[in-house]
């Protein structure tokens, strides 16, 4: 008898021995269409996949929740209809923050999503949170799997996924945990690529951020351009639903994402929004997905113009310039702080003086107004001179 590893690997060998065959039936399954051919070329639905994994900008859209087949059906036909979605995601195992909550229609929806994309010839995507979910969507053949929020902000769950991934070939979407912490993120991009995947890209969905009221998840935008910045050349989608809660901001988030360079979208949308059975507010009508793409600008990273590129490098020497000689202020203003903290030792003074601080900020407020600096902008800035200052004294106090 063999032992239980022994069988799940046995199991494991089965599905993906299965899933090369499927690829091969399928071959005659769908129509792929260049955009350089004048021909109907027929391609697997793995190729049809790769294809669309590789087009940029990358729209993903379907419901956030699979809740019958007929819903599943419509509402794929509709996204397809629009010509502007590229996969379609739906949600068959929904992990949510509280019991009682709608937790998914479970594996018996894998067959509907195999059915839509029979009918649209649009590629799958599911959300896995276990190895036996992995197992099951692999079995039905789904195209792109995804880790959802509170599976990357959880290692132990992360490698239980990425083991059940090994020897498999198919991409893998991880998004951002539900707390602002990178090195989860990192982590679990990296728990999945030793597992073998090669094709691996993040969504952003926002984080989760106590006392937050516009957003259902706060963008904390900074941290997706940090990530980004690490991770060069990784697919990197922006998931406006999450981040906003509400489709009626829907549009400007999108926006902000393209103008930041995301290289795609992830947007949930429902046959009937308003009547989905989770997150309904979030959720867009297919018609509506349509115009809101239609009325993104689509930027692009770069241009080929030696007027543009003399124009912006010059500007760009000036923006230099300006921050080699604000490094040199603040170096400046921490030497001065130094000899403040050196008074305050020799007097016997607590380093924080809470008047003075604010005013500091009073004035830089006001200034910065003048100038078109965000009170926001200004906090953050003086907050992190003022902790380096902090930092500055305390050594010269215990020193």
């Amino acid at each position: 008898m063999k032992s239980t590893k022994q069988g799940r690997c046995y199991e494991k060998q089965k599905l993906v021995t299965k899933r090369k065959n499927t690829e091969k039936k399928e071959r005659k399954t769908y129509n792929f269409k260049h955009p350089d051919m004048q021909a109907v070329e027929t391609l697997s639905a793995k190729e049809v996949a790769q294809e669309k994994w590789n087009k940029r900008p990358l729209i993903i859209a379907g419901p956030c929740s699979a809740e019958t087949e007929e819903q599943v059906l419509e509402t794929a036909i509709r996204i397809q209809q629009t010509g502007k979605v590229d996969m379609m995601r739906a949600g068959i195992w929904k992990p949510r923050t509280r019991p009682g909550s709608f937790e998914g229609i479970g594996t018996k929806g894998l067959p509907w999503l195999q059915q839509a994309r029979k009918i649209t010839g649009l590629p799958v995507a599911v959300e896995v949170a276990t190895g036996k979910q992995v197992e099951d969507a692999l079995h039905f053949d789904v195209d792109v799997l995804w880790l959802g929020a509170r599976t990357t902000v959880n290692p132990f769950s992360v490698q239980e996924v990425a083991d059940a991934l090994r020897g498999v070939d198919v991409p893998v979407l991880i998004k951002n945990p539900i707390n602002p912490d990178l090195e989860l993120w990192i982590g679990a991009l990296e728990r999945v690529a030793k597992a073998g995947i090669k094709q691996i890209g993040l969504i952003h969905r926002g984080f989760s951020s106590y006392g937050n009221t516009e957003y259902r998840n706060a963008p904390m935008w900074h941290l997706a351009i940090e990530m980004k910045r690490r991770n060069p050349g990784v697919l990197f989608i922006n998931d406006p639903s999450h981040i906003c809660g509400r489709r009626d901001i829907l549009q400007d988030v999108a926006q902000k994402a393209i103008d930041l360079d995301f290289d795609g979208l992830i947007i949930e949308t429902h046959r009937d929004p308003d009547k989905a059975w989770s997150d309904a507010k979030q959720q867009v009508t297919p018609e509506r997905l349509a115009e809101i793409l239609e009325a993104i600008k689509w930027r692009r990273e770069d241009v080929a113009s030696e007027e543009y590129h003399a124009a912006l490098e010059k500007l760009r020497q000036q923006i230099d310039q300006l921050d080699d000689e604000l490094m040199q202020i603040l170096g400046q203003r921490m030497k001065i702080s130094e000899k403040i903290g050196q008074y305050k030792k020799e007097s016997n003074i607590t380093i924080l003086q809470t008047n003075r601080w604010n005013e500091i900020l009073e004035r830089a407020f006001a200034k910065g107004d003048k100038l078109g600096l965000s009170k926001e902008f200004i906090t953050k800035y003086f907050d992190a001179m003022h902790m380096e200052s902090i930092s500055h004294q305390n050594k010269i106090l215990n020193s």
